[in-house]
Formats: C-alpha cells, structure tokens, sequence
C-alpha cells in the first residue's frame, strides 16, 4: 500500500493543469452568485459570512440553500470527472482536491469561501462515488442521535478517509490509497475551517438541527 501511496505517476504539467482547472471549478462561489441574482443581497454579510448552502439557508430561502448544496458539489465532481477522463486517475485526484481548495479559498472574492463540506462530497462522487453511500450513512446516523449538522459532517469527514484505506481496493476504487491520503488532508482542512463549530460543541453551545434562532 505504502508503495502504491509514493508511486505517482504522473508529471508536473499536467499536475499542474489539473490543479489550475480543479481551482478554477472550486472558485465559483455559487452561494454569492445565487443569493445576489434572486435578489437576496450578498450572502456574506449575514451569518456566519461564508457562501455556502448551510449560511444560504440563513436567508430562509431553502430552495436557494439547496441549489447552493447541489452545485457546490458538483462543481468538484465535474473538475474530477472533466479531468479524469482526458488526464487520467491521478489526475481527477488532483483535481477533485484543488476545487475543494478553490471552494475555501475562491480568488474572485478575497479567497474568503466556506468549509467544503459539499465540496467535499462532491470530490468524492467525482474519484470515489460509492463512499458517498458511506458518507451519508454516517451524517444521518449522527444527525439522527445528535442533532448536530456539523458534528455529522466532522464524524463523516474522518470515517471517510479510513473506510478508503481499508476497504478502497476490495471495492475496486482506483488508486485507493492515493484517495485516502488526499481525502484524509482535506478532513484535516476542514477540520481547521470548522475550528469555531468545534469550540461550540466542546462548550455545549452549537446549533442543533431545527433549532430556531
């Protein structure tokens, strides 16, 4: 497994190719782009001040938050399904990374984005669709027991990473173990982003799911 990990076979142009397009994916802050076209203002200045579904939800416009959710994955699945097809396994990996990386730092907009959470997943349905099953699984587990959205993700993100080391090659997933490690350094990533939503839980003090105010 270590072996196949440092084996990477592909080269530096079009890693970087890869990089630049999954980027340039992830940087289409699509919680800005549709709050302001239905007229709702610049979604950054209520909540929690990121773009994504979750503080789009804020504005009580759930099918806006939806849209948000929808797109914000699939703007990772198709870098990695664009790029996989004409660069190849390696490749998509790349790409599927640097649009989760574009969605939290888009260059269009101070590189101020949201926490990947969509993003995330949407990397995953773009190299690793099956996990995507597992991911879901898991979120409605905890959200079901706890009721915390952000503890389900948080629990989800670090499932997913060791699901793929395990099991990724007995579920036929291409270069599993490089799957695993780039999604595990993107649970990282997110974790650092969720670090406010981490204190609030510790201190008892987070948002349930259906909470009002």
């Amino acid at each position: 497994m270590l072996s196949n990990l440092m084996s990477w076979q592909i080269t530096l142009p079009i890693a970087f190719a890869a990089a630049a397009i999954g980027y340039l994916f992830g940087s289409i802050p699509f919680g800005l782009i549709l709050t302001r076209a239905a007229g709702l203002g610049d979604v950054r200045s209520i909540g929690s001040g990121n773009i994504g579904a979750t503080n789009v939800l804020r504005t009580g416009n759930r099918k806006l938050a939806a849209a948000t959710l929808l797109l914000d994955a699939l703007k990772a699945s198709a870098a990695a399904w664009i790029v996989g097809y004409f660069l190849g396994e390696e490749a998509a990996i790349i790409a599927g990374f640097f649009a989760f990386i574009g969605h939290l730092f888009p260059v269009w907009i101070g590189f101020k984005g949201g926490k990947g959470v969509a993003t995330y997943i949407g990397t995953l349905l773009g190299i690793a669709p099956i996990m995507v099953v597992l991911f879901a699984a898991v979120w409605l587990a905890i959200a079901f027991t706890t009721r915390y959205s952000s503890l389900s993700a948080l629990v989800a993100m670090l499932v997913i990473p060791i699901a793929l080391w395990i099991l990724g090659n007995q579920l036929g997933i291409a270069e599993s173990e490089k799957v695993a490690a780039v999604m595990a350094i993107m649970t990282l990533i997110s974790y650092w982003k969720h670090k406010a939503n981490i204190s609030r839980l510790m201190a008892g003090t987070e948002s349930k799911i259906g909470a009002k105010g």
